[in-house]
C-alpha cells in the first residue's frame, strides 16, 4: 500500500497458494492531478484493442464498472487483421505480413493496398504509438519504394520502366502497420511520438526490402497491381508538376514586351 508515492507497510507473508498474478488499484492523487479526473471509456477502448493486435497471444478484458459494461479483445491475425479491419475501400493487394529479428531489434510489418488515394500507416515502438514516426517507419517507406521502384524497372513495359517512382508514389492506397521491439528505445521530445534510434533504420529498410522482394517474386500478380498503382500516382504527380511549370511560365510571358505572335506556346 502506497500515499504519495510512500509505502504504508510492510509486506508480509500471510499463506501458500498457487495463483500467480498482480493486481493493481489506484486513484488519481488530486494534488498531483489538479483537473478533474475521469477515465474515458471510448479512449482506453480503443488502446486496448490497439494492444491485443500488437499482442495476439493475449487477451484483454476491459470492464467499466461505472456502466457495468465488459468488452473482451483477442485478435490471432494480429497485425495482419489490424490492416484488414482498417481497410474500408475496394482491395488492390491481399495483405501481406512478415516478421524478422535482426541483431537485438525485432519487428513485425503488415501492409496492403486499396484503391483509395490516402494513406493509412501505423507505426509503434515497444507498444508505444509514434505518431510522428520515426527511423523504424522511415526504414520501412525506403524499402518498399525501393522494392516497387526495382520491381518495375526490371518487369515494367517500355514506356514505364523510364517513370520514376518516388516514396510518395508508393503511399496511395497504402495500408500498413510497422511495429518494432527496440532494447533501449531513444525517442525525440517528451511525448515519445518520434522514434530517434539511428541504427534501426538501415536494419529495418535491409528485412523489408529483401522480404518484400521475394514476396513480389514468388505473387507477380499483387506485385503488379501495387506497381501499377504507384505508376498511376508517379503520372498524376509529373502531370501536376508540368502544369505548375507551364501556369509559371505562362505568368512570366504575360509581363514581357513580346508582340502577340511571339507569346508562348
Amino acid at each position: 500500500n502506497f500515499k504519495d508515492g510512500i509505502p504504508q507497510e510492510e509486506l508480509e507473508v500471510i499463506g501458500k497458494t498457487r495463483k500467480t498474478g498482480t493486481t493493481i488499484e489506484f486513484s488519481a492523487d488530486a494534488k498531483i492531478f489538479t483537473e478533474t479526473i475521469t477515465f474515458e471509456y471510448e479512449y482506453l477502448s480503443r488502446r486496448f484493442k490497439e494492444l491485443a493486435y500488437l499482442n495476439p497471444f493475449i487477451t484483454i478484458i476491459f470492464t467499466d464498472e461505472r456502466t457495468h459494461t465488459t468488452e473482451t479483445y483477442h485478435f490471432e491475425g494480429g497485425i495482419a487483421q489490424y490492416v484488414a479491419d482498417m481497410n474500408k475501400k475496394t482491395l488492390i493487394a491481399d495483405v501481406y505480413s512478415f516478421t524478422a529479428k535482426i541483431e537485438d531489434i525485432e519487428f513485425d510489418i503488415a501492409l496492403m493496398y486499396n484503391d483509395a488515394y490516402d494513406e493509412k500507416l501505423a507505426s509503434f515502438v515497444n507498444n508505444i504509438r509514434t505518431p510522428n514516426g520515426g527511423t523504424h517507419e522511415a526504414g520501412f517507406r525506403a524499402g518498399l519504394t525501393r522494392v516497387i521502384s526495382n520491381y518495375n524497372s526490371k518487369n515494367g513495359a517500355a514506356k514505364e520502366k523510364d517513370v520514376k517512382i518516388e516514396g510518395k508514389d508508393t503511399s496511395e492506397g497504402l495500408i500498413a502497420i510497422v511495429s518494432v521491439r527496440v532494447p533501449e528505445p531513444q525517442f525525440e521530445g517528451q511525448t515519445k511520438g518520434k522514434l530517434g534510434n539511428t541504427y534501426v533504420r538501415p536494419l529495418v529498410q535491409k528485412q523489408t526490402y529483401e522480404l518484400l522482394s521475394k514476396y513480389f517474386e514468388e505473387n507477380p500478380l499483387q506485385a503488379k497491381a501495387i506497381v501499377a498503382k504507384s505508376l498511376m500516382a508517379a503520372r498524376g504527380r509529373e502531370a501536376a508538376k508540368k502544369a505548375r511549370e507551364l501556369t509559371r511560365r505562362k505568368d512570366n510571358m504575360s509581363v514581357g514586351t513580346l508582340p502577340g505572335k511571339l507569346a508562348d506556346c
